[in-house]
């Protein structure tokens, strides 16, 4: 699917493993005319930088973050603006909050699903969490814990899917 932010907005999501190039890839499409970046991490280190010390902590404080930014991505959407959640699509129940703010909208969308080995994840996560040039830093066994729960997408959940892979 080719969608041009130029003639209509359009909401653009990404699914992958932590360090799999999802925020890299967002940057890059957000560079995109008429189009606003919303990144999860961002918003939750800022917000709750305290408060996040395990995997209950970030599903908690991300489901409250969800359910306030959802009227302000459609709004956004319905305003003309195309939108670029920094958002891991890796759970159906993620894709099911980002596929409500598609159906209610009625705005286009990509799923970018970043399909990169854990062995190539772990070793950039290694390097990303040496240079501390991201908000978290998981171990490689919090990577592990983490990636449990991922689940990749599929063509029958509504999405139009991009498969990137290495």
């Amino acid at each position: 699917m080719n969608i041009d932010s130029h003639q209509s907005p359009a909401l653009y999501l990404v699914c992958g493993k932590i360090a799999s190039g999802k925020s890299t890839l967002t940057q890059k499409l957000a560079a995109r005319p008429k189009t606003v970046l919303i990144s999860e991490d961002i918003w939750l280190s800022q917000l709750y930088a305290d408060e996040i010390r395990t995997l209950d902590d970030y599903v908690r404080r991300s489901r409250q973050l969800r359910s306030i930014l959802a009227p302000h991505v459609g709004s956004l959407l319905l305003g003309c603006l195309s939108v670029v959640l920094d958002f891991p699509a890796n759970t159906l129940n993620n894709r099911r909050w980002m596929k409500d703010i598609i159906d209610r909208t009625g705005a286009a969308h990509v799923l970018h699903y970043l399909d990169i080995p854990d062995e190539v994840c772990k070793m950039r996560l290694r390097n990303r969490n040496a240079t501390g040039s991201h908000p978290y830093a998981p171990t490689d066994v919090e990577f592990d814990e983490i990636t449990r729960f991922f689940l990749p997408p599929s063509h029958e959940e509504g999405f139009h899917i991009i498969r990137h892979e290495q």
